[in-house]
C-alpha cells in the first residue's frame, strides 16, 4: 500500500504534532487506498511531550526530507545474475530486460555485489576470449547444451576443450589426452576408448551418440564425467563457452553503484560525469537490489504528503518541491507553496488547525477515541492560549466544549498544567530557546524570523537579556534575516516581552506604536504570533 506522510512545520508545536497524528488517524479510518503516516520535522517541546504522555500517544518518527530517491524510481529490481551462473544466463537476462549490462552477485553471501557484466564483455569474450578453456559447473554445461547426464564425478569442470576432428588413428597417435581435457566427440569408439583410458575430465557425446558398455565401465573406473547432447559438434563448439561462469567476464570487481537511499538529484549529477549506461543498485549492507539505467529516471514516483498547520515552503520539509502535495489543512495566511494540480486545501480563520480537523471528524461521522480527542483539545487550548487569544473563534470554543464533554475534563485546570509543563526553560541554551518555536516569513525581499516562548518567569530571561540580543543579531547576520524577534509570552499577565535584532528596531516601533522601543519592552495583550506579531510587522512593511 502506498504511503502518504502527514506533518506540520519544522519547529513542531502542540498544534502541528497533534494535527498530524489526528489527521492520520482520521484518514486511515476513511481511506483504504493509502497508508497515512504521521511524522514530525523536528524535536518536540516540553508542552507537546506532556500532551502525548498524558494521553498515551507515541511521538511520530522524524522525517528528514521528501526528496525523490533511487527507491522511488522504477529501476530494474531483481535484475542480477549470480557469479556462478552462465554467461548465457547473463545474456538472456539482459536480452529479456533490454539492458546492455547486468550486476554480478554472490548469492551465497546475501546477494553481495561483486561485479558487472555488459554486452561488450560478452562480445569480447566470444571474439577474442580463450575459447579453448572451460571453467564452470557440470550443471551449467548440461543446461547450455540441453544435455543428459550419463556419468558425473565432479560438480565443477575445468579444462581445455578439444573437438575430435582428426582421423581416429591420427588422433590417437598425435593428440595427448589427460585429466585436463574436455573432449567433444561423436560416435567414434576407438577414440572414446582412448579417452576413457586416458582419464579425461569430461566427454561430451554429440548428436546423441552412444558409448559402449565396456568403455562406460572404464570411464567409471577412471572417474570420467560424461554428458550426452543432441547438438552436433559445430553447435557444441559455439555454445559450450557460454556455459562458463559469468565471473569469467566480470568487467569490474568493484563497479560504481548507487544506494537505494541516494537522492535522484545526486544520481543525475553522477551519471552526467561518468556517462555509464548501467549502475547497480545496492541496499545499506551492499546487497544488490537490481540495476538502474540512465533512461529509468524518467519513471519515478514522488512521495505523497499532507501539510498541516503551515503552507509556507520555508517552514516545511526539505525537498518539498520534489513531492506531491495531496492536501493542506491550515489556519494561517496563504504562503508560498504552489502545486501542479488541484488539491484539497482547507484554510479557516480559526485558532487551531485541530479545530478544523475536529470538524472533519464530525463531517465524516468518525467516532473520536479518547486519546485523539485529548490531542485535539490540547492543541486548541495551546494555540488559543486557553481560549484567550484574539485568534479564538466561536468554532474553537464549540470544539473545546464538545471535546471536554467527551473526555469529562476541566479544560482550564488541564490547560494550566499543560502550559506549566511547557514553560520550563531549565537546561536549555539561548539558541534552543529562540528556536524552540521559530517560524520564518518572507515579505517581498524582507526575511523575517519570529520565535515565541511561553513562561511565567520572564526574570529568568531578562537576567541574560544582553546575551539574547547578541544571539538575535548573530542569527540576523549569519542567516540573512532582516528582522528576527523573540516574543516571551506570559498567559497569566496576557502579554509578551519582545527582544529583537538591532535592524528591526524602527519597524517594531512603528508596528506597536512605541517610540524608540527598548529591548524587553512589554506589549500588553500581544499573545498571537499570527494576528498580532507577524501581522503587525507585515502591515508596516507593506505601507512603506
Amino acid at each position: 500500500m502506498e504511503k502518504v506522510y502527514v506533518f506540520g512545520h519544522k519547529k513542531p508545536d502542540t498544534d502541528s504534532v497533534c494535527a498530524a497524528i489526528a489527521m492520520a488517524y482520521l484518514m486511515n479510518q476513511t481511506n483504504k487506498k493509502y497508508e497515512i503516516i504521521p511524522r514530525i520535522l523536528g524535536s518536540i517541546n516540553n508542552e507537546t511531550k506532556f500532551v502525548l504522555d498524558s494521553f498515551g500517544v507515541k511521538c511520530p518518527k522524524y522525517l528528514n526530507d521528501v526528496k525523490v530517491q533511487i527507491r522511488d524510481v522504477n529501476y530494474r529490481r531483481g535484475l542480477f545474475v549470480d557469479k556462478f551462473d552462465t554467461i548465457q544466463d547473463a545474456y538472456n537476462k539482459m536480452s529479456e530486460s533490454t539492458s546492455s549490462g547486468i550486476p554480478l552477485v554472490d548469492s551465497k553471501n546475501n546477494n553481495k555485489l561483486v561485479g558487472l557484466i555488459t554486452l561488450k564483455e560478452i562480445a569480447k569474450e566470444l571474439i577474442d576470449g580463450d575459447r579453448r578453456r572451460i571453467y564452470t559447473s557440470y550443471d551449467n554445461i548440461l543446461k547450455v547444451l540441453d544435455g543428459k547426464e550419463i556419468l558425473r564425478f565432479d560438480d565443477e569442470i575445468e579444462g581445455n576443450i578439444l573437438t575430435a576432428t582428426f582421423r581416429s588413428t591420427t588422433f590417437i597417435q598425435d593428440v595427448k589426452l589427460d585429466n585436463n581435457t574436455v573432449l567433444v566427440i561423436g560416435d567414434r569408439h576407438s577414440v572414446l576408448e582412448y579417452a576413457v583410458e586416458s582419464g579425461v575430465k569430461l566427454i561430451i557425446l554429440v548428436g546423441n551418440s552412444e558409448i559402449k558398455d565396456k568403455h562406460l565401465e572404464i570411464a567409471k573406473q577412471n572417474k570420467v564425467n560424461i554428458i550426452q547432447t543432441e547438438n552436433g559438434s559445430f553447435q557444441v563448439s559455439n555454445l559450450i563457452n557460454l556455459s562458463n561462469y559469468a565471473l569469467k567476464i566480470n568487467a569490474s570487481d568493484i563497479p560504481f553503484s548507487v544506494k537505494e537511499s541516494d537522492f535522484l538529484t545526486d544520481f543525475e549529477d553522477i551519471k552526467s560525469k561518468l556517462a555509464f549506461s548501467n549502475y547497480p543498485v545496492v541496499g545499506n549492507d551492499d546487497e544488490c537490489l537490481g540495476m538502474i539505467r540512465i533512461t529509468d529516471v524518467n519513471e519515478k514516483k514522488k512521495k505523497k504528503v499532507i501539510l498541516v498547520d503551515h503552507n509556507e515552503k520555508t517552514q516545511s520539509v526539505d525537498g518539498l518541491e520534489e513531492a506531491e502535495i495531496v492536501e493542506i489543512i491550515d489556519h494561517h495566511r496563504l504562503g508560498t507553496i504552489s502545486t501542479s494540480s488541484p488539491i484539497n486545501f482547507r484554510n479557516m480563520s480559526v485558532g487551531s488547525t485541530c479545530t478544523i480537523i475536529f470538524g472533519l471528524f464530525m463531517q465524516f461521522g468518525v467516532e473520536i477515541p479518547n486519546n485523539i480527542a485529548g490531542l485535539l483539545l490540547s492543541a486548541i487550548l495551546s494555540d488559543t492560549l486557553l481560549l484567550k487569544s484574539p485568534t479564538t473563534t466561536i468554532v474553537d470554543k464549540d470544539a473545546v466544549d464538545k471535546l471536554c464533554k467527551l473526555l469529562n475534563l476541566d479544560y482550564e485546570k488541564y490547560g494550566f498544567e499543560m502550559f506549566k509543563a511547557g514553560s520550563s526553560l531549565k537546561g536549555k541554551t539561548i539558541e534552543e530557546i529562540i528556536y524552540q518555536d521559530f517560524k520564518q516569513f518572507n515579505a517581498d525581499d524582507v526575511n523575517i524570523g519570529i520565535g515565541q516562548v511561553f513562561t511565567t518567569d520572564y526574570d529568568e530571561i531578562n537576567a541574560r537579556k544582553d546575551e539574547y540580543v547578541k544571539e538575535l543579531n548573530h542569527i540576523s547576520e549569519t542567516s540573512n534575516y532582516d528582522i528576527v524577534c523573540l516574543f516571551v509570552t506570559n498567559i497569566i499577565t496576557n502579554g509578551s516581552y519582545i527582544l529583537y535584532n538591532e535592524k528591526a528596531r524602527n519597524v517594531l516601533s512603528l508596528a506597536y506604536d512605541v517610540a524608540n522601543i527598548e529591548e524587553g519592552h512589554f506589549l500588553e495583550n500581544i499573545v498571537s504570533r499570527k494576528k498580532q506579531m507577524i501581522a503587525a510587522i507585515l502591515d508596516v512593511l507593506e505601507s512603506k
